[in-house]
């Protein structure tokens, strides 16, 4: 193929995008002169040039085009949905005889009379209805006339001035996608050489070539920048066939639907912009057609007729993040758990365990559709799991949020290029290895006893990072290295001190990776992975550092699973790990273990301060109750079941929970595992240390009444005996305000146990019924995130009443916020603490009473 030739497909692909766009925005704009000029500009020079290239059939479909829109600009002819229509038909035949040019390097025979004579008699109806003859449309290749005399026929005197350029002249050059690349290449190898006379450099103290080595660093840190930009493009390249394709959906599927763009003009490497064209278009498509509704179905929910799809780019963080959103129905998370059991993908038992967000990513599994029917847009289960393999390819992330009421919004997380990236250089023993500094989210130093910090869980290490758990992968295990002499692990296998866990970002969740060593960070060049290790996923690539060595290139992804930590599907992963919030409706984590012969039992995680194994030959025994040494102090052992007693030598697994300056510890059998699911009480407590049962992962699991236990072993010490049901407090009447029945039967007996009298309630409704029946109580506390009735305004009507103006209140969140506090006590909180910290509840509670008391 000629030179000639080529550079004819490369600008009439170019200028048919652009009329995609063009046509689209005169279907909603047709009165603007400007965008019908550029339409015909663009047609016209299609059509002149392949009559210069003697390609008749080409010239022959795009003149008929013209003469259309020549009856459009003059008046002749209104621009209406089947107007764009055909000339976008017109523009589709155009671009598949152009395919076959390009393969075969010759026009493909055949003809296009049908789609012709459509286009004509449009256009010659208009003419007659105006008095013209058809010879006023001008000659028509292929329809009588030979190709020649098309060929050679002179656009008008009006034709000359529209196709006018609006510049002067072109400002870009093209050059070949090969010469770049290799050029990006050459800068890439020029940045290694850089890096390595940095490093010599570094080792001495004193050099003649200081200063010409720092002038090179510059310099080539310039070049590396240029040429970067030379391959730099706008994400609206990828975006150009995004309004013709949302256009024609709709058209398909009887919606209205407004396409929103915003952030086109960010700019990311081509090669990029190539990986995630793909999968964004298969993301529109599946907002069209799965998440808006039809035009009826949106006026029933309240919603406006023309749905919304959002196209949003930006930087951040030295990566890009493409939104794409609809304000639609949402994923409907019992079809995906139907689906699911029918595919053979997930049990019942399994899917009851999960979150709404887990179960959320079954649509990334392979061969996964939720639509009952199969159409030419979707239901063949061929599209998300794809676009979630592109995404992470190259490095990058996917995240899915969902509801009925703000519709679906995926949000993709790419790295700016793929060439020359910034890392964490770090070593596992003496090998060294870099981590892409966009995956990593923060760096936490192991103190000298990595005890009080690390736990482990059915085998596996999880870290409690700021109350959150975090699941840890040691690269020495996973690389099958053994550890140095002089760093032994303990004899519960945790690994030794002075070591560091980089938190990375894996998925939605985090998943820490231990090494030995941090050095610094270098910009590296990421070149492939071998294909002797292709077959390892831990490495996305490898590099050279500064000194020569090379270097593997680590993958946080590929690191989670193959410790186990990531499951694809909805299954649960360690790495998933969301705020434990525990309210009805919303995750939990809870822990789950096994005590007696009465099955499984179960705890909110946010409860527990540590899991240890004792040694029961450690243990005492001081009257009806055992004790063991921790951490300096006596710590009281509490046995779930019959029996009650302990053996008397190995070890045992035992859950503590820290009451103030007093541990307890709850001596269990087994620790089966930390799950993500809900804890709403089925059925009430009748036993004692029971506050009722619930279901989780398909078996019956009783919820344990930590209050129980406490009272158990420090009843005497509080000086307070636990209270069976409905008896007067010595203490002070409590209203407890909670609308979520966990908490609500949780806190009522940890305060009953306390010596309080207790009212219960489950909304702001039922209890101002008793502020209006003239019910008093020494203390309200209340939930400030209350389903009927927002806390802060459940304050304000409680100290604008008669009867509870002077009753002190006490704020209850599921974490404390200063910012919450500072809100809170305008509007009459006096107290603002978190739900899940028993003793800042119960000190609060004390500190009103004690204020009140002595305010009397």
């Amino acid at each position: 193929m000629d030179d000639l030739l080529n550079e004819f497909l490369t600008e009439t692909n170019e200028s048919l995008s652009v009329l995609d766009l063009e046509l689209v925005k005169l279907e909603q704009n047709p009165n603007d002169p400007d965008l019908l000029g550029n339409i015909f500009r663009l047609l016209h020079t299609i059509k002149g040039t392949c009559g210069f290239l003697r390609l008749p059939r080409l010239e022959m479909v795009a003149h008929a085009g013209e003469n259309v829109l020549v009856k459009v600009r003059d008046g002749q002819l209104e621009v209406t949905t089947e107007v764009v229509s055909l000339i976008l038909e017109c523009l589709d035949q155009i671009r598949s005889i152009l395919a076959a040019l390009e393969q075969s390097g010759g026009e493909p025979p055949g003809h296009d009379g049908r789609l012709v004579g459509r286009l004509n008699d449009l256009s010659v109806g208009c003419a007659e209805q105006a008095g013209w003859t058809d010879s006023d449309a001008g000659p028509v290749a292929g329809l009588g006339l030979p190709a020649e005399s098309a060929a050679t026929a002179l656009p008008t005197v009006d034709d000359v001035a529209l196709s006018k350029e609006p510049g002067v002249t072109s400002q870009s050059v093209r050059v070949r996608v090969d010469l770049l690349d290799h050029l990006m290449t050459l800068v890439s190898e020029l940045v290694l050489t850089r890096n390595q006379c940095l490093q010599h450099l570094r080792a001495q103290s004193e050099s003649d070539l200081h200063a010409p080595l720092q002038r090179l660093d510059r310099i080539v840190s310039e070049l590396q920048e240029g040429v970067m930009k030379t391959r730099m493009q706008p994400i609206s390249n990828a975006w150009v066939k995004v309004p013709r394709l949302v256009r024609d959906l709709a058209q398909d599927l009887g919606k209205k639907i407004d396409l929103v763009m915003t952030g086109a003009d960010t700019e990311l490497d081509r090669q990029v912009l190539e990986l995630i064209t793909d999968p964004l278009t298969h993301m529109v498509r599946n907002s069209a057609d799965h998440g808006l509704e039809l035009p009826e179905e949106r006026r029933a929910a309240g919603k406006p007729e023309t749905g919304t799809i959002r196209l949003n780019a930006c930087h951040e963080g030295g990566q890009i993040l493409i939104e794409v959103a609809d304000d639609g129905r949402g994923l409907s998370v019992e079809r995906i758990k139907r689906k699911a059991v029918e595919q053979g993908l997930a049990t019942p038992a399994e899917l009851s365990a999960l979150s709404e967000r887990q179960v959320m990513q079954y649509i990334f599994e392979p061969g996964f559709s939720t639509a009952d029917v199969i159409t030419s847009v979707s239901g063949r289960g061929v599209g998300m799991d794809v676009v979630k393999t592109n995404i992470e390819k190259i490095g990058g992330t996917i995240e899915l949020s969902s509801s009925k009421a703000e519709g679906t919004k995926i949000v993709m997380k790419i790295p700016l290029t793929l060439s020359i990236i910034p890392a964490l250089v770090v070593a596992c023993r003496t090998e060294r290895f870099a981590l892409p500094q966009l995956s990593v989210l923060e760096l936490v130093r192991l103190p000298a006893n990595p005890e009080q910090v690390i736990e482990r869980i059915d085998g596996r290490m999880m870290l409690r990072l700021r109350d959150r758990p975090v699941a840890l992968v040691d690269l020495r295990e996973l690389l099958g290295a053994d550890p140095p002499r002089e760093e032994a692990p303990a004899s519960d296998g945790t690994p030794a001190s002075g070591r560091t866990a980089i938190i990375s970002q894996v998925g939605g969740g985090r998943v820490g990776i231990i090494v030995d060593q941090v050095f610094d960070t270098q910009e590296i060049v990421v070149k492939p992975v071998p294909s002797i290790l292709s077959d390892i996923k831990l490495f996305s690539g490898n590099t050279i550092l500064g000194d020569g060595s090379i270097a593997m290139i680590l993958d946080p992804n590929g690191i989670a699973v193959a410790a186990g930590h990531v499951v694809t599907g909805g299954r649960r992963t360690d790495a998933e790990t969301s705020d434990q919030v525990g309210r009805d409706g919303e995750a939990l984590s809870i822990l789950v273990f096994r005590s007696g012969e009465s099955g499984l039992k179960a705890v909110p995680l946010s409860l527990v301060a540590r899991l240890e194994e004792i040694d029961l030959g450690k243990v005492e025994r001081n009257h009806d109750q055992f004790l063991v040494r921790y951490r300096g102090q006596s710590m009281p052992l509490v046995r779930i079941g019959s029996s009650g007693e302990l053996g008397k030598e190995g070890y045992q697994p035992v859950v503590v929970f820290a009451n103030g300056g007093r541990p307890l510890g709850l001596v269990v059998d087994e620790i089966v595992d930390i799950v993500e699911g809900h804890m709403a009480i089925e059925l009430a407590g009748s036993r004692p240390g029971c506050l009722g049962s619930t279901t989780i992962a398909g078996q019956s699991t009783d919820i344990v009444d930590v209050g129980y236990y406490l009272s158990q072993a420090y009843g005497q010490w509080l000086g307070v005996e636990r209270r069976t049901g409905g008896g007067s407090g010595n203490m002070g009447r409590v209203l407890l305000v909670e609308d979520s029945p966990f908490f609500r039967d949780f806190l009522s007996p940890l305060l009953t146990t306390a010596g309080y009298e207790v009212t219960a309630v489950e909304g702001a409704t039922e209890a101002l019924e008793l502020c209006a029946a003239g019910k008093n109580y020494d203390v309200i506390v209340s939930d400030i995130e209350l389903a009927q009735m927002d806390g802060f305004k459940f304050a304000e009507t409680v100290k604008q009443s008669t009867n509870w103006r002077e009753t002190p209140l006490v704020g209850l969140h599921s974490h404390a916020d200063p910012s919450d506090m500072a809100r809170g006590r305008p509007v009459g909180f006096d107290h603002y603490v978190a739900r899940s910290d028993k003793n800042a509840v119960l000190r609060a509670i004390q500190s009103n009473l004690t204020q009140v008391k002595g305010a009397a």
